[in-house]
């Protein structure tokens, strides 16, 4: 199996202060291994967290007392007193201001940290306890590494054997960038993504045929909204079998029933641009119904007259070598592009101390890395370095308001334990009920999610299709599936940044502006959504009366635009912010440039686009490198790849589009550039290709949006592209024509509305108007929904 991981495990001499029982290892000035063992053995290999130590130099000083020592390095001082670790005798301290609090760690303590995730939320109706991550508001945190099982240099694991203490100390303060990269240096990056993960995935819980299936997949053609994953649930295989046998929850053999040909159906499915998950549930192993029983019998061993089955042995090396090769290859030659591992029957095995989930995530994902095949998984975590193992499955949700409320929570807090790709079920799964404006919001906080992946479960009643919900939803719904694909050029750029600079595509506020505290709590559903946008998913009900949601919103310090409105916002403060159901606030800092495409239909979404369309949003200076590359295979490892930087100089009034450089060869030779300026001024372009003036193919002003576009076309992806702008400047936003939609919408009486209509129309100033709305006793959201309005610029 291929590993894709260089590994090197052995801490550096000079950084290993070491006595009879006890070993200090420095990994960096603020990141220290601990080890403490009475039989003075200490482990250098790999193991399942932990796979690098040697990572640099470390210059330190060791400061004998008459209890013991301090190891004192630019940012820590660590006290240890030479005895078994404890509270009194091993403490530590970071160095430099400001260190929250002041505060000092002793061994077995885990003070204000801002938790990681969980194993599932499989029936979490609403909050569910999340585990320990690295971020802490104390300053320090830590990875207790005592338990973890060992890889050897045959690849495969054994249990320690010596016992011991074993644990990691994190003395970062508030720097938590520095703290999760230094975290991805020591368990191994987190690799990329194929880019058909990053579209939209089609998940049910259900019995369809071969031709219902195919009827689903047509009718979402027919209205234009785009799918890149199937994922099948388990009744794609036998699950009526005879009791003899036990349950049919474990299967490997397709229901020909339903499935008359498996081959001929994923080809079709191939053909109409979407890859294929199938669902698993190892635990039962092969039984003597099953198709691939034969083969694997023999090969382990067991009689087959008798028909005893072939156990699911996750310890024994030689069964999940054959229970690869003669179980699922064979499927995968068939057309399943990976697996969907639904382990959900313990954590016990015959090895001491294996989790069986940790075995079938590192191994699959080594196994679907052959023949330079870009390996991908799609399971359950299993606590710290599982982002090794992209995706992760959340489980099974109730359908409640309060579980949507807890996802983007869960996943912001995900990024403290390193795990960038969560795949939530959006709709939630089970239970609950059919509520229409729910379904919306979740959607449109799945667009806004690292994985969009639709799901229900087996209910006649409990669809997500879109035409099941009323003709504004539906339409809504059918948009936002939509704006997921046409997004993927940005996603799958994050989806690189995530790899190459240590940078979820999903990250807290306060990783930003740790000092500020109202961060921590007050805005924990807000968050970063990959370099560019930020986002306030809508997780309550609507008002009654003015027909929207309302989230609380915390704008950080410059200019914002609305990625969907085109509103102007000026920040350093918090907001209430009002959205009907067609939009949540996505917000764009100026000067941030979001690339996208048109080509979302069938296969092209698989595909570097010959059309893109870049969203340019106006007020300060921008640059972003857009990364492209062959999509499925590992060579972005070595860096073929190609680059397109688009710059924007706000001053000057230029936008900037340099030739690609790199591997050109892994796009199109040609490329149409649909540039659309968000937030400014209709002006005047003109349009340059390597110094000589071209036409472009068309220039428009929405005056509602205060969008320019500028349509370039076709055009060699060699040529520097370059737009000017006569007079680059910030638009006013319409405030009285923004003020008549929502009060023409409102469901308040008509003389209040003319009354506030009329004083918004007045030639006075926004503080001006803002008062005389605070003093017309207006209901608190009409009159919130219109201070936004007001106040925004």
């Amino acid at each position: 199996m291929r590993d894709i991981w260089k590994r090197t495990p052995a801490g550096l001499k000079e950084n290993i202060i070491q006595g009879e029982k006890y070993r200090f290892t420095l990994i960096t000035d603020r990141l220290i291994r601990m080890e403490y063992n009475e039989n003075g053995v200490f482990e250098d290999r790999p193991t399942q967290i932990i796979w690098n130590r040697g990572l640099e130099k470390v210059p330190y000083q060791l400061v004998e007392k008459e209890d013991g020592f301090e190891i004192v390095t630019e940012r820590m001082r660590v006290f240890y007193d030479g005895k078994p670790f404890s509270g009194n005798g091993l403490s530590a301290a970071g160095q430099e201001a400001p260190h929250p609090h002041g505060a000092v760690w002793r061994y077995g303590e885990s003070k204000e940290n801002l938790k990681g995730t969980a194993r599932t939320l499989d029936e979490a109706d609403g909050a569910c306890e999340l585990e320990d991550g690295l971020a802490s508001f104390f300053g320090c945190s830590v990875i207790d590494d005592s338990k973890s099982l060992i890889l050897t240099e045959d690849g495969w694991i054994e249990p320690r054997t010596q016992g011991g203490t074993d644990i990691y100390l994190f003395v970062y303060g508030i720097d938590f960038e520095a703290q999760l990269a230094d975290f991805y240096a020591i368990t191994g990056k987190t690799p990329m993504l194929p880019r058909y993960a990053l579209g939209n995935w089609w998940s049910r819980f259900y019995e369809y045929t071969e031709e219902s299936y195919k009827e689903l997949i047509t009718r979402f053609e027919k209205e234009g909204v785009p799918f890149t994953v199937s994922v099948i649930d388990m009744d794609w295989h036998l699950v009526d079998v005879d009791p003899k046998y036990g349950a049919g929850w474990t299967g490997y053999t397709w229901n020909n029933e339903l499935f008359p040909d498996p081959e001929r159906f994923l080809n079709w499915l191939h053909e109409h641009g979407l890859k294929t998950t199938l669902n698993l549930h190892p635990a039962d192993g092969i039984r003597a119904y099953e198709k691939a029983y034969p083969a694997i019998a023999k090969a382990m061993g067991v009689d087959m007259e008798k028909e005893e089955p072939v156990h699911f042995d996750i310890a024994d090396p030689d069964f999940l070598q054959k229970y690869f090769e003669l179980v699922l290859h064979p499927m995968e030659e068939e057309g399943v592009d990976f697996w969907w591992i639904d382990w959900q029957q313990g954590n016990h095995s015959k090895m001491a101390g294996l989790d069986p989930l940790w075995m079938l995530n590192h191994y699959h994902f080594l196994d679907s890395a052959r023949d330079g095949k870009r390996p991908m998984t799609f399971s359950r975590y299993v606590g710290p370095g599982s982002h090794r193992y992209p995706i992760g499955f959340s489980g099974d949700t109730c359908v409640t308001w309060e579980s949507l409320q807890f996802q983007p929570y869960f996943t912001n807090t995900a990024t403290n334990i390193g795990y960038g790709w969560w795949s939530h079920d959006i709709g939630g799964h089970m239970r609950g009920y059919k509520d229409n404006e729910l379904a919306a919001r979740w959607v449109q906080y799945g667009v806004f999610s690292p994985i969009n992946r639709l799901h229900s479960t087996k209910s006649d009643f409990n669809g997500k299709e879109p035409w099941r919900f009323p003709m504004e939803i539906h339409a809504m719904m059918n948009n936002f599936l939509r704006l997921r694909h046409e997004m993927v050029p940005y996603l799958y750029t994050m989806n690189y940044r995530a790899w190459k600079e240590d940078k979820p595509l999903i990250m807290p506020l306060y990783y930003f502006e740790p000092k500020n505290q109202e961060l921590y709590c007050r805005y924990r559903n807000q968050y970063y959504f990959g370099s560019e946008l930020m986002v306030a998913p809508i997780t309550t009900p609507q008002i009654d009366k003015i027909n929207m949601g309302k989230v609380q919103v915390y704008l950080p310090e410059g200019t914002w635009i609305d990625f969907f409105l085109g509103r102007i916002y000026e920040g350093g403060h918090p907001a209430e912010m009002y959205r009907d159901i067609h939009s949540i606030p996505v917000l764009a800092k100026a000067g941030a440039i979001v690339p996208m495409t048109g080509e979302i239909q069938g296969t092209a979404v698989l595909n570097n686009p010959a059309a893109l369309e870049i969203r340019v949003f106006g007020g300060a200076d921008g640059r972003f490198v857009l990364y492209e590359d062959d999509n499925e295979t590992v060579s972005y490892l070595q860096d073929v790849c190609v680059k397109t930087a688009l710059t924007l100089n706000w001053e000057q009034g230029s936008f900037v589009i340099d030739a690609a450089q790199g591997n050109t060869e892994l796009i199109p030779a040609e490329r149409t550039w649909n540039i659309q300026f968000y937030g400014i001024r209709d002006t005047g372009v003109k349009v340059m290709a390597d110094g000589e003036e071209i036409q472009p193919a068309s220039v428009e002003y929405d005056g509602k949006k205060g969008v320019l576009t500028v349509q370039i076309p076709v055009i060699s992806v060699d040529k520097k592209v370059e737009i000017l702008m006569e007079n680059a400047e910030l638009r006013e936003n319409p405030v009285v024509d923004e003020v008549f939609d929502f009060l023409n919408q409102a469901e308040i009486g008509f003389d209040l509305k003319q009354q506030i209509y009329n004083t918004c129309k007045k030639r006075i100033s926004a503080t001006a108007k803002i008062a005389s709305v605070q003093s017309m006793g207006l209901d608190g959201d009409v009159a919130g929904a219109l201070i936004e309005i007001l106040s925004a610029r």
